[in-house]
């Protein structure tokens, strides 16, 4: 058994009285103290109040608003960026904006953010007030263009700041040095939905709504957006973010959502009613994300703006082929990388981590073709493709314990320059190089690794909820688990870990084992399912028993549910 298991420790001092033990434990073990902390109502979220610059952001809005003045979001081509822009047209409308229009940079041609060239672009559509959703903290040379221009810039971000700020601007960013709001985990859209929630408030005391017949504005309709673009990002799910996901997607399955989002639902076949958070990341944000990746992210949010389900349906389907287009690619790409690991040599001082580069890549697949190979290797990985004019353009991903932003930083210290620019998060990243400088950039890579991580971070470990009595192995407990979400980045979907007699194991779909197990005292069998197993070790008919890492899962099949177990990792006894 190569990789280590650890288990979670709950805190047994809690009590929550009338909770199975089990929910009670995995709770616990994520931090919940109190009943408080999975009071997941809407009064429950934090003030916008606290957000530093958010009310001067929302006097600034409230002007452009009652002045009639020509609004324009630049967004980004991700998820996240998608429903951020979403939420900003759709709010700014509601409110009795009359002049509000969208741009996203097309990643090929402008790259991240509000550059430069893409200011040059905005300027030609007369805008009075630009707003940057999920971007912009670091777009100091954009905004300079943009006031040059004569056009206000108003930043909505949440990445982490550079040593430099855009200056003569209005800043909404809870990562800003010195502010107080008390959740740093916001995603692009829950800052955009915050200051949405300022802009309400001081249109309000203004009495704007009032004076212009405008219904009040109730902002939980936007909720199924920032639920969507809060998962897809990646963000920690602390509290907060738990009730902004939540919240959301009661209003999924209560049928209250967007046309768009009821589309990228039906294309993705799955049941609006057994909706969970885990379909947002592996069902409906690789269809969106498709349009930034292989063509224009404005289709996404086209089909998120739809108010007509037949428009959007057509849409969602676009997508749905772009996504399989897009998995094409990233099959071809991932043999290539591959073949491009096993060709490293793998000594501990060449392999920290691992910069993987291939002329014919597509530039939209580097961050998953990262992700894929980070996986496999557990090493942290950043992937390149020829930006066409002399540089490469980078997509990076991390393993726990390491922050790639802090990485590349240090990089950028040991040698600076050789970073064009870069930025992103502590698991992911994003940077752009000279061709020339690939070489010289892993053997950095490389060393900033090494300094900042310990030996035994390369070694995979699995946190687990421990073992389940055979009792616990139920429909019920399935469910339970499932209610107490959203499950998430920084608050895990419970696995456990176990001993199982094999009563039946085949290969379905190509290469997903199809099992059939018998918990330790337990007096039934259980389905269970282990996607993209290596088929020439499994299934293995020389062992009667396996240890597991697992989750129990709902499995809905014409309409009916069964418990089954969705195996993360397998080894024969």
């Amino acid at each position: 058994m190569d990789a280590v298991i650890e288990r979670r420790r709950s805190n047994d001092a809690v009590n929550f009285p009338g909770m199975p033990k089990v929910i009670q434990n995995i709770l616990t073990a994520r931090g919940v103290a109190e009943p408080s902390d999975i009071d997941y109502q809407l009064n429950q979220l934090l003030p916008f109040t606290s957000l530093s610059n958010i009310e001067q952001a929302a006097k600034r809005l409230a002007d452009a608003v009652s002045l009639g003045e020509h609004i324009l979001i630049v967004g980004d081509f991700d998820v996240d960026g998608a429903t951020s822009t979403t939420v900003a047209v759709l709010s700014l409308r509601a409110m009795g904006a009359q002049q509000v229009s969208y741009l996203v940079p097309n990643r090929f041609e402008y790259g991240y953010g509000l550059s430069s060239a893409i200011v040059d672009v905005a300027a030609k559509m007369k805008p009075d007030l630009i707003v940057t959703v999920d971007n912009g903290i670091s777009s100091v040379d954009g905004v300079k263009r943009a006031r040059e221009y004569g056009i206000d810039v108003l930043v909505t971000d949440h990445h982490l700041p550079g040593e430099q700020l855009p200056e003569d601007c209005i800043i909404v960013d809870p990562s800003l040095h010195g502010d107080i709001f008390p959740s740093k985990s916001l995603a692009g859209v829950g800052v955009i939905f915050y200051v949405m929630l300022a802009l309400r408030a001081e249109l309000k005391a203004q009495s704007f709504f009032e004076n212009k017949n405008i219904a009040n504005v109730n902002m939980s309709q936007f909720l199924d957006l920032v639920a969507l673009g809060t998962v897809a990002d990646l963000v920690p799910l602390d509290k907060n973010n738990r009730i902004l996901v939540k919240q959301g997607l009661r209003r999924i399955r209560q049928n209250s959502t967007r046309p768009g989002i009821q589309a990228l639902i039906d294309v993705s076949k799955r049941n609006i009613q057994e909706l969970v958070a885990n379909d947002f990341g592996f069902a409906i944000a690789p269809r969106l994300n498709a349009a930034g990746r292989l063509d224009d992210m404005s289709l996404g949010i086209e089909c998120l703006l739809s108010s007509d389900y037949k428009t959007a349906r057509a849409m969602a389907e676009q997508l749905d082929s772009l996504n399989i287009e897009r998995k094409a690619i990233e099959q071809q790409m991932k043999l290539e990388a591959v073949k491009l690991v096993d060709k490293i040599n793998l000594q501990p001082t060449d392999s920290y981590g691992l910069c993987l580069y291939e002329k014919s890549w597509h530039q939209g697949v580097v961050g998953l073709v990262a992700s894929r190979i980070k996986d496999q290797a557990y090493k942290p990985v950043i992937a390149f493709a020829d930006a066409g004019d002399g540089s490469l353009k980078g997509s990076g991903r991390s393993i726990p314990g390491l922050n790639l932003r802090d990485v590349l930083q240090r990089v950028d210290t040991l040698e600076p320059g050789l970073l064009l620019k870069f930025g992103g998060h502590a698991m992911a990243a994003g940077m752009s190089i000279m061709a020339a400088s690939f070489d010289r950039f892993h053997e950095l890579f490389n060393e900033a690794v090494l300094q900042m991580t310990a030996s035994d971070l390369f070694n995979k470990v699995w946190l687990t909820d421990g073992e389940l009595s055979a009792d616990s192995f139920t429909l019920d407990m399935a469910c339970l688990i499932q209610e107490h979400g959203p499950w998430g980045q920084g608050f895990p979907e419970p696995i456990f870990d176990g001993v199982f007699d094999i009563i039946d194991q085949r290969i379905v779909g190509g290469n997903h084992l199809k099992l059939s197990l018998q918990p330790a005292g337990g007096l039934y069998p259980v389905d269970a399912i282990c996607f993209y197993v290596d088929t020439e070790i499994w299934p293995n008919h020389n062992c009667s028993q396996l240890k597991a890492i697992y989750q129990l899962d709902v499995n809905l099949f014409r309409d009916t549910k069964k418990l089954q177990l969705i195996v993360q990792s397998i080894w024969a006894l």
